[in-house]
């Protein structure tokens, strides 16, 4: 019997998103190395509906 050679995962490729409340493009890193990761506000998931906001977007609710 032969131990099988792991098989090594492709790196995840960054998604290209449309802001959910602007409309702006940007992209997001699922490997964790988003450009959100970086900000220091920390907001609830988006509201039912919506997916990820650019980052005027993103601060703009934070400031709220």
């Amino acid at each position: 019997m032969t131990i099988p050679k792991e098989i090594p995962l492709p790196e995840p490729q960054p998604r290209r998103l449309a802001c959910s409340r602007c409309g702006t493009e940007f992209g997001c890193d699922l490997s964790g190395t988003c450009w959100c990761a970086e900000e220091t506000a920390r907001l609830p998931m988006p509201v039912k509906g919506e997916d990820c906001l650019c980052r005027e977007c993103l601060r703009k609710a934070a400031a709220r």
